[in-house]
């Protein structure tokens, strides 16, 4: 499966910047269904409520996933790759 990759930064509840991508399927297309993924991923960590938009969220690039990430957004719609300040 190809997937869509959303580099996303998020300033925090206490003033860092939380950077992730939200991980999708190729041809999803609607940045405002993104977003909603990853406010659901901000809730699982307890930065519900932070600004999400198109000004934290950008398209970046097209890629090949690995089998347990395709699983996973058969199953939840999205992934999401943790990569700074995310805990």
């Amino acid at each position: 499966m190809k997937i869509a990759v959303w580099d996303t930064y998020v300033t925090r509840k206490d003033g860092e910047i939380m950077h992730f991508d939200i991980l999708v399927e190729e041809h999803t297309n609607d940045a405002d269904q993104v977003f909603e993924f990853g406010k659901i991923y901000l809730k699982t960590v307890s930065q519900e409520g932070q600004p999400l938009t198109s000004k934290e969220c950008k398209f970046c690039h097209i890629d090949k996933a690995p089998l347990e990430l395709e699983n996973q957004i058969r199953q939840n719609g999205f992934s999401i790759i943790e990569m700074e300040n995310c805990n």
